[in-house]
């Protein structure tokens, strides 16, 4: 029998599993747009807000965890560096997470339904959170003695009035979202990919933490929070089985010597005609015709020997 090689099957979107795009968008639309309501209805509780920034302040001193001023410290000593760390605040963010839902969606649709429910669900309590816990960042905070790097060296995203700003609520510093979409970007395509560089993407959460504390948008406890929720949300929203049953590589792939049939489930259309083959003969080796004892296995026959008979 002759196979087609084809790409391995953790290359081939299941096109079955994609959802309809208009129903889809609208869907995330709609819980982005959810999530900026609500977020400004939080608005308004400024004694709240400075009395909990306290509070986190002290906790983070009790806690001995660093100081948010040392790494301001080291963004300072370079305006460019302060800037680029101000223009990955405002810019990277929300189009990172929308790159990564369209790529999901259109390369591995089963991992974009789990991403984007585990997604859901992290925003949802981060709003919860932020309507229960009114948190002035550590910017605003006399005691932390912290620069606003946006308003002092742009770019920024926030009004220079955070208790008349209508564009955004700057009293909703816990927890950071920055952090937690981040963190699940790289988680889901370390998941959804098998590249031996895939462990990079961890670059964007820790980049990222370092720019939202060293701008003074967030505090430590701000990532602490929002990344024990996500370790929630992904304990209670488990990948689908369908996707965590795709193989990480072909096992011949390797380079380690290992022949397909040898315990490693891999679909036909994956094999090639050369590798069926080896396959087949191994099978056909473990059930090999009675010969009499000692006498010797009888040779392969090459294939196509006998075609011209």
């Amino acid at each position: 029998m002759t196979y087609a090689r084809t790409e391995p099957t953790d290359q081939e979107p299941d096109i079955r599993a994609r959802p309809p795009l208009v129903r889809e968008f609208l869907l995330v639309a709609g819980l982005f747009l959810a999530y900026k309501f609500g977020r400004r209805a939080a608005n308004g509780h400024v004694e709240e807000a400075f009395r909990n920034a306290g509070n986190v302040w002290d906790l983070e001193r009790a806690l001995h965890l660093p100081g948010e001023g040392a790494v301001q410290g080291v963004l300072l000593h370079s305006q460019t560096l302060i800037h680029a760390a101000n223009t990955y605040y405002a810019t990277v963010h929300f189009p990172a997470t929308v790159l990564f839902l369209v790529w999901l969606y259109w390369r591995r649709p089963l991992h974009y339904l789990w991403s984007r429910r585990i997604l859901a669900v992290l925003t949802g309590g981060a709003l919860v959170l932020h309507l229960l816990f009114p948190l002035a960042p550590p910017r605003m905070l006399p005691a932390a003695g912290l620069v606003d790097t946006g308003q002092v060296y742009g770019p920024t995203v926030y009004g220079a009035t955070p208790a008349t700003d209508t564009m955004a609520n700057q009293f909703a510093a816990m927890p950071s979202l920055h952090v937690g979409w981040a963190v699940m970007v790289a988680v889901g395509l370390i998941v959804a990919t098998r590249s031996r560089w895939r462990w990079l993407w961890l670059l964007h959460p820790a980049i990222t933490l370092l720019v939202v504390v060293g701008t003074a948008n967030h505090y430590w406890l701000d990532a602490i929070v929002v990344v024990g929720m996500l370790a929630v949300a992904l304990a209670a929203l488990r990948l689908p089985h369908a996707a965590r049953n795709v193989p990480a590589h072909l096992p011949w792939a390797a380079g380690g010597g290992a022949v397909p049939g040898g315990g490693a489930d891999v679909p036909a259309y994956a094999v090639s005609g050369a590798e069926a083959a080896a396959d087949s003969y191994a099978v056909g080796a473990a059930h090999p015709a009675r010969t009499p004892a000692g006498a010797a296995h009888p040779a392969r026959t090459p294939a196509g020997a006998g075609a011209g008979r």
